[in-house]
């Protein structure tokens, strides 16, 4: 006889995703974690509150898919490091909700040609892309126009490029709406957050980049549109709240009840857009041109914004200084197609040495 339970395998427990996860499987029965990870931080307390037998701290998380058969992966891997279990779930069909957008920019065109065969769901859990696949449920592909990813702008929407140049990393972490983890945010602060979004739209959708527009809404109330060849729009409006989109990943196809509130319509509200500004943040562009080009360079842009990012955060460069290293591994990456995981982790490689090379020793 079946279980009505739904083993969950949660990657990245100890991160934003993962906290906020546990306390939507906390409020259901019928989910059950089976499998905990995590980069670095120990996991004996998680585990004993959650009686969970398989645990693992660093390493390949596919270790403890394997043995904890789960039937959701819920990956919030931070970057690179989570490529392995996106590919093992899409592999073999086991529903997949994922918030490592770093996997499918990097790996694309493996993970595409990985869920054709598996055959199973993949549920985005970042806000934007929940909201789109909510919004394009039950269309027809023909019907779309194109697609509309909503960014906050981050905390120096209206700094000047002169600006920039002094920001400090407890000012790029200041988050006007949203609250993630450190690397997320810098992400959000210099706008690669969005070019990887745009390439992780291209893939999970399967649109073309000229169908995939990004705008900046600073209050984080739309999270997503989608427009459709008859004119008309739909969108996805809510507070900035993650538990939303997590809680309907995890609980698919049914819509359950969250703590977060409804959208108060009386309250001021503000729906102001604009189009973000390249000179000042050309990394959404340059994801752009990334994600047209193909081959790997998708994947040189993710590996050295990662380091580029983690550099800002030791200290070791300024915040203008994130968008030229990534620019450089761009225009020094290969950018060939390849063939299996081996090649894309020999990509990933090159275009985080290349990064490194290019920065300072660290004092």
């Amino acid at each position: 006889m079946a279980s009505d339970l739904t083993r969950i395998a949660l990657l990245g427990a100890t991160g934003s995703i993962g906290r906020q996860a546990l306390e939507i499987v906390d409020a259901h029965a019928d989910l059950e974690i089976v499998a905990l990870t995590s980069g670095s931080q120990p996991l004996d307390e998680l585990a004993a509150r959650h009686r969970v037998r398989h645990v693992q701290v660093g390493g390949d998380p596919t270790e403890i898919l394997d043995r904890s058969e789960p039937d959701l992966v819920l990956n919030a891997v931070v970057g690179f490091a989570g490529v392995g279990a996106t590919l093992w779930a899409l592999e073999r069909g086991v529903t997949l909700a994922l918030a490592n957008k770093e996997s499918l920019v990097a790996a694309g065109d493996l993970a595409l040609a990985a869920w054709r065969r598996g055959g199973g769901l993949l549920l985005p859990v970042d806000s934007e892309h929940s909201a789109v696949f909510q919004c394009l449920e039950g269309r027809a592909p023909e019907a779309i126009d194109s697609l509309v990813l909503t960014a906050s702008g981050g905390p120096f929407r209206n700094h000047s490029l002169a600006a920039l140049e002094s920001v400090s990393v407890e000012e790029a972490l200041a988050h006007p709406t949203w609250s993630m983890g450190p690397k997320v945010t810098i992400d959000s602060a210099t706008l690669a957050n969005k070019g990887l979004e745009l390439i992780e739209a291209h893939y999970l959708f399967e649109l073309p980049y000229e169908m995939i527009d990004v705008v900046v809404h600073p209050t984080s109330v739309v999270h997503g549109l989608v427009r459709f060849r008859d004119g008309a729009a739909l969108a996805h409006v809510g507070y900035p709240d993650m538990r939303v989109p997590i809680s309907y990943a995890l609980t698919y196809p049914e819509r359950r009840a969250t703590s977060v509130p409804a959208l108060d319509l009386t309250a001021p509200l503000s729906l102001e857009f604009e189009p973000p500004d390249s000179e000042r943040f050309p990394l959404l562009p340059l994801a752009r041109q990334a994600g047209e080009r193909g081959g790997t360079y998708p994947c040189a842009f993710n590996a050295a914004n990662e380091v580029a990012v983690a550099a800002f955060l030791d200290g070791r460069i300024g915040f203008l200084e994130i968008a030229p290293l990534v620019e450089d591994a761009l225009e020094h990456a290969d950018g060939g197609a390849v063939n299996d995981l081996f090649e894309l982790v020999e990509a990933d490689l090159d275009a985080r040495r290349l990064a490194e090379g290019r920065l300072a020793p660290a004092a």
